[in-house]
């Protein structure tokens, strides 16, 4: 006979939410920032913990990263 595992919504739940905060540190990591929206409005979140609203990938280095990635397609 096969034992049969019950699985919740509960336990997705938690399954997901633990793979979401390991990819966001994973992200910050590597010098990639976190994104997040509350009322459409776009927050970052740097890798040293700073949180804004100013676009990283709209200048400085990840900008320069982001183009020479996009330059390539």
């Amino acid at each position: 006979m096969t034992k049969q595992i019950e699985i919740t919504d509960d336990m997705i739940q938690t399954i997901a939410n633990n793979a979401v905060r390991e990819a966001q540190k994973k992200s910050l990591e590597n010098g990639i920032p976190n994104v997040y929206s509350k009322n459409g409005v776009l927050y970052f979140q740097l890798p040293d913990g700073t949180i804004t609203m100013d676009n990283p990938f709209e200048k400085g280095e990840l900008k320069e990263k982001l183009d020479a990635l996009t330059s390539q397609l």
